[in-house]
């Protein structure tokens, strides 16, 4: 149960007129680039869908939670429906994630063709700002890597809790062994998160650079 949302790629709708002004039949390779590094912000669309669906679903799970540790065995039946609406809550939250990374490998994808034209820019100073844009951005898809297995496994963990919620026989030292590793891996989830924004973060910034040093759009 998380609650913080993964922060977007941006895209620069005005550096278009600019471009397409000076454009011929055949495209530049800073014109190829362009259009590449929009496509990928456009295929983040259904990533960015996830977000709002998957803190909402979150903050429901956090609160049935909080009711089965407010209740009492005698009141087990009452426990066990909690429990598997969690559990369907968290499948869903499965089912959304997995929507995510798809979505995130397709821009990848699209985004690896940036590297043969970003070889062939003629301006050394544009090619430096494009190099550090590729690899923050695979830096990027790498972060994101990591924070899918750090999610998928603390999904993992809520699941296995809320089956041991349902068990009547259930013994306190286990619960309590259940939720310190729910939290170890929420823990690596924050972590994980907290990098991808930050390299989101400076993504956006170093292509708003790269637009402006490339006069795509206005300083």
């Amino acid at each position: 149960m998380f609650f913080t949302r993964k922060k977007r790629l941006v895209l620069f709708f005005l550096a278009a007129f600019v471009i397409l002004t000076g454009c011929n039949n055949k495209k530049s390779s800073l014109e190829k680039m362009y259009e590449t590094l929009e496509n990928v912000a456009a295929k983040e669309k259904v990533f960015e869908e996830q977000q709002e669906p998957l803190v909402t679903l979150e903050k429901k799970e956090k609160g049935l939670y909080d009711q089965i540790i407010g209740l009492g065995m005698k009141e087990y039946d009452e426990i066990v429906k909690l429990s598997d609406e969690a559990l369907d809550l968290a499948a869903q939250r499965q089912e959304h994630m997995e929507k995510e990374t798809k979505s995130i490998k397709e821009s990848e994808k699209e985004f690896k063709k940036i590297a043969d034209f970003k070889e062939q820019l003629d301006e050394p100073s544009l090619k430096k700002l494009a190099n550090e844009l590729y690899d923050i951005m695979m830096k990027r898809y790498q972060a994101h890597d990591v924070l899918n297995t750090a999610y998928t496994e603390a999904l993992k963990n809520d699941q296995q809790l809320y089956e041991m919620f349902k068990n009547k026989n259930l013994q306190l030292e286990d619960l309590e062994g259940q939720v310190v590793k729910l939290n170890d891996s929420y823990k690596k989830v924050f972590e994980a998160n907290e990098s991808f924004n930050k390299l989101t973060e400076q993504y956006n910034d170093k292509k708003l650079t790269f637009y402006k040093k490339a006069e795509l759009i206005k300083k």
